[in-house]
Protein backbone atom coordinates (compact mmCIF):
# COMPACT_ATOMS: atom_id res chain seq x y z
CA UNK A 1 0.00 0.00 0.00
CA UNK A 2 2.73 2.80 0.71
CA UNK A 3 5.50 1.45 -2.22
CA UNK A 4 8.17 3.18 -1.03
CA UNK A 5 8.14 2.01 2.31
CA UNK A 6 8.28 -1.36 1.17
CA UNK A 7 11.54 -0.22 -0.46
CA UNK A 8 12.76 1.30 2.23
CA UNK A 9 12.54 -1.28 4.70
CA UNK A 10 15.14 -3.11 3.03
CA UNK A 11 17.53 -0.79 1.49
CA UNK A 12 17.05 1.86 4.66
CA UNK A 13 16.45 -0.04 7.57
CA UNK A 14 19.68 -0.32 9.29
CA UNK A 15 20.36 2.98 7.57
CA UNK A 16 22.59 5.49 9.87
CA UNK A 17 21.67 9.14 10.30
CA UNK A 18 22.59 11.35 7.17
CA UNK A 19 23.53 14.95 7.69
CA UNK A 20 20.85 17.06 5.93
CA UNK A 21 18.41 14.07 5.33
CA UNK A 22 15.24 15.22 4.76
CA UNK A 23 11.93 13.08 4.30
CA UNK A 24 9.35 14.55 2.67
CA UNK A 25 5.64 13.33 3.48
CA UNK A 26 3.42 14.22 0.20
CA UNK A 27 0.01 13.21 1.58
CA UNK A 28 -1.77 12.65 5.15
CA UNK A 29 -4.64 14.07 5.08
CA UNK A 30 -6.66 12.56 1.92
CA UNK A 31 -8.20 15.61 0.78
CA UNK A 32 -4.69 17.89 1.05
CA UNK A 33 -2.56 16.12 -1.90
CA UNK A 34 -1.46 18.37 -4.15
CA UNK A 35 2.53 17.55 -2.49
CA UNK A 36 2.00 14.24 -4.36
CA UNK A 37 3.28 16.10 -7.28
CA UNK A 38 5.94 17.12 -5.27
CA UNK A 39 6.67 13.54 -4.35
CA UNK A 40 6.35 12.71 -7.91
CA UNK A 41 8.87 15.47 -9.08
CA UNK A 42 11.49 14.31 -6.43
CA UNK A 43 10.99 10.25 -6.76
CA UNK A 44 11.80 11.48 -10.74
CA UNK A 45 14.67 13.97 -9.57
CA UNK A 46 16.80 11.72 -7.20
CA UNK A 47 16.12 8.24 -8.84
CA UNK A 48 18.52 5.89 -8.76
CA UNK A 49 21.20 8.17 -6.32
CA UNK A 50 19.02 9.48 -3.66
CA UNK A 51 20.76 8.94 -0.29
CA UNK A 52 19.52 12.40 1.29
CA UNK A 53 15.67 13.03 0.01
CA UNK A 54 13.60 10.18 1.24
CA UNK A 55 9.63 10.52 0.13
CA UNK A 56 7.12 9.27 1.18
CA UNK A 57 4.56 10.10 -1.24
CA UNK A 58 0.88 9.31 0.67
CA UNK A 59 0.56 8.00 4.11
CA UNK A 60 -3.13 8.22 3.90
CA UNK A 61 -4.14 6.33 0.84
CA UNK A 62 -7.39 4.83 1.99
CA UNK A 63 -8.86 8.91 2.66
CA UNK A 64 -7.47 10.00 -0.79
CA UNK A 65 -9.16 7.45 -2.56
CA UNK A 66 -12.27 7.78 -0.85
CA UNK A 67 -11.76 12.12 -0.68
CA UNK A 68 -12.07 12.25 2.89
CA UNK A 69 -9.81 14.04 5.27
CA UNK A 70 -9.24 10.68 7.47
CA UNK A 71 -8.22 7.61 6.97
CA UNK A 72 -10.73 4.52 6.31
CA UNK A 73 -11.57 4.56 10.12
CA UNK A 74 -12.43 7.98 10.13
CA UNK A 75 -9.85 9.75 12.27
CA UNK A 76 -7.06 12.13 11.11
CA UNK A 77 -4.13 11.16 11.14
CA UNK A 78 -2.26 13.90 11.97
CA UNK A 79 -4.04 13.93 15.10
CA UNK A 80 -3.00 10.35 15.87
CA UNK A 81 0.32 11.05 16.87
CA UNK A 82 1.75 10.60 20.53
CA UNK A 83 2.74 14.21 21.44
CA UNK A 84 -0.05 15.78 23.02
CA UNK A 85 -2.51 13.74 22.05
CA UNK A 86 -6.26 14.67 23.50
CA UNK A 87 -9.09 12.16 23.45
CA UNK A 88 -12.19 14.03 22.17
CA UNK A 89 -15.31 13.23 19.70
CA UNK A 90 -15.92 10.66 17.55
CA UNK A 91 -15.28 9.05 14.07
CA UNK A 92 -15.52 11.18 11.45
CA UNK A 93 -15.45 14.48 13.26
CA UNK A 94 -12.90 16.87 11.31
CA UNK A 95 -10.34 16.14 13.88
CA UNK A 96 -11.46 13.22 15.37
CA UNK A 97 -8.13 11.93 17.36
CA UNK A 98 -8.72 8.22 17.37
CA UNK A 99 -9.29 5.79 20.67
CA UNK A 100 -5.51 5.93 21.38
CA UNK A 101 -2.26 7.79 20.13
CA UNK A 102 -1.10 5.52 17.55
CA UNK A 103 -4.04 3.34 16.88
CA UNK A 104 -3.82 3.75 13.35
CA UNK A 105 -1.37 1.47 11.22
CA UNK A 106 -1.05 4.79 8.90
CA UNK A 107 0.78 6.33 12.00
CA UNK A 108 2.83 3.21 13.52
CA UNK A 109 4.23 2.80 10.15
CA UNK A 110 5.27 6.64 10.10
CA UNK A 111 6.67 6.73 13.40
CA UNK A 112 8.86 3.46 12.36
CA UNK A 113 10.18 5.13 9.51
CA UNK A 114 11.17 8.05 11.38
CA UNK A 115 12.71 6.01 14.09
CA UNK A 116 14.69 3.56 11.38
CA UNK A 117 16.08 6.52 8.69
CA UNK A 118 16.37 9.57 11.24
CA UNK A 119 15.84 12.39 9.17
CA UNK A 120 17.03 15.63 9.85
CA UNK A 121 14.41 17.11 7.94
CA UNK A 122 10.92 16.26 8.29
CA UNK A 123 8.36 18.29 5.41
CA UNK A 124 4.73 17.37 5.86
CA UNK A 125 2.72 18.95 2.94
CA UNK A 126 -0.86 19.79 3.68
CA UNK A 127 -3.24 22.49 2.23
CA UNK A 128 -4.45 25.08 1.73
CA UNK A 129 -3.68 28.05 3.52
CA UNK A 130 -0.43 28.60 1.42
CA UNK A 131 2.54 29.04 4.20
CA UNK A 132 5.25 27.53 5.86
CA UNK A 133 4.73 26.42 9.84
CA UNK A 134 6.73 25.78 12.22
CA UNK A 135 7.48 25.89 16.15
CA UNK A 136 10.74 25.24 18.35
CA UNK A 137 13.59 24.24 17.33
CA UNK A 138 12.41 23.93 13.64
CA UNK A 139 11.94 27.39 12.95
CA UNK A 140 15.41 28.08 11.32
CA UNK A 141 14.68 25.16 9.12
CA UNK A 142 10.98 26.24 8.35
CA UNK A 143 11.82 29.78 7.42
CA UNK A 144 14.30 28.76 5.03
CA UNK A 145 12.47 26.34 3.68
CA UNK A 146 9.85 29.61 2.54
CA UNK A 147 12.37 31.39 1.35
CA UNK A 148 13.26 29.05 -1.14
CA UNK A 149 9.70 28.20 -1.98
CA UNK A 150 8.58 31.49 -1.93
CA UNK A 151 6.27 30.76 0.62
CA UNK A 152 4.79 33.06 3.87
CA UNK A 153 6.27 31.48 7.03
CA UNK A 154 4.35 31.97 10.79
CA UNK A 155 5.80 30.77 13.80
CA UNK A 156 2.66 28.52 15.51
CA UNK A 157 2.39 26.30 18.38
CA UNK A 158 1.83 22.19 17.39
CA UNK A 159 -1.66 21.25 17.78
CA UNK A 160 -2.14 18.08 19.25
CA UNK A 161 -1.13 14.92 18.45
CA UNK A 162 0.74 16.14 15.31
CA UNK A 163 3.08 14.17 13.25
CA UNK A 164 6.02 17.21 13.61
CA UNK A 165 5.36 17.57 17.42
CA UNK A 166 5.99 13.96 18.06
CA UNK A 167 9.04 14.11 16.15
CA UNK A 168 10.52 17.56 17.49
CA UNK A 169 9.72 16.07 21.26
CA UNK A 170 11.41 12.65 20.08
CA UNK A 171 14.45 13.47 18.53
CA UNK A 172 15.76 16.25 19.79
CA UNK A 173 18.30 18.83 17.08
CA UNK A 174 15.98 17.89 13.74
CA UNK A 175 13.50 19.55 12.49
CA UNK A 176 9.71 18.79 11.19
CA UNK A 177 7.42 21.25 10.16
CA UNK A 178 3.78 22.10 8.01
CA UNK A 179 3.66 23.27 4.39
CA UNK A 180 0.81 24.03 3.73
CA UNK A 181 0.02 24.35 -0.49
CA UNK A 182 -2.48 26.67 -2.13
CA UNK A 183 -6.33 25.02 -2.98
CA UNK A 184 -6.25 23.09 -5.92
CA UNK A 185 -3.59 21.45 -8.16
CA UNK A 186 0.26 22.36 -7.99
CA UNK A 187 1.36 23.26 -11.61
CA UNK A 188 4.39 21.88 -12.92
CA UNK A 189 6.44 24.74 -12.30
CA UNK A 190 5.24 24.90 -8.89
CA UNK A 191 5.86 21.90 -7.90
CA UNK A 192 9.32 21.89 -9.35
CA UNK A 193 9.83 24.76 -6.77
CA UNK A 194 8.96 22.91 -4.04
CA UNK A 195 10.94 20.36 -5.10
CA UNK A 196 13.79 22.33 -5.54
CA UNK A 197 13.21 23.55 -1.71
CA UNK A 198 13.39 20.20 -0.27
CA UNK A 199 16.86 18.90 -2.08
CA UNK A 200 18.39 22.60 -0.79
CA UNK A 201 17.63 21.66 2.86
CA UNK A 202 18.84 17.96 2.01
CA UNK A 203 21.81 19.47 -0.32
CA UNK A 204 21.11 17.67 -3.08
CA UNK A 205 19.60 14.36 -3.63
Amino acid sequence: MLRLLSLLSTSLALAQPHSGRVLVVGCIHGTECAGLAIARRLEHDCRGHARRVLVLANLNPAGYARGTRQNEHGIDLNRNFPSGWRPGGKPWDPEYPGPRPLSEPETRRAVRLVRATRPDVTIWYHQPLRLVRAWGASVPAARRYAQLAGLPFRRLPWLPGTAPSWQNHTFPGTASFVVELAPGRLSPGAAARQARAAEALAGGC
